[in-house]
């Protein structure tokens, strides 16, 4: 069993937050993705902090240029391992 990991960023909370409901719908992921602020260095203003959505794919079945795309609507990207 692999530990593959997708990582999701999104500008903010609100985003991050309909990303991860989004996900069960347009993929069927049964695992609830985890949700991380990530304060942009020197930054300690919420407003200045991306959001990141950490996604378990243990099976290796998600794609990763169909999630970079859904994510594109929310102004996000996938991280690159």
């Amino acid at each position: 069993m692999s530990d593959v990991r997708h990582v999701l960023v999104l500008p903010d909370r609100d985003a991050a937050e309909e990303v991860a409901e989004a996900l069960a719908e347009r993929f069927g992921v049964d695992e609830e993705p985890r949700l991380v602020r990530d304060a942009l260095a020197g930054e300690d203003d919420e407003e200045d902090a991306q959001w990141l959505v950490v996604l378990r794919d243990e099976a290796s079945r998600l794609d990763a240029d169909e999630l970079n795309e859904f994510v594109a609507g929310w102004d996000g990207w996938r991280e690159e391992p």
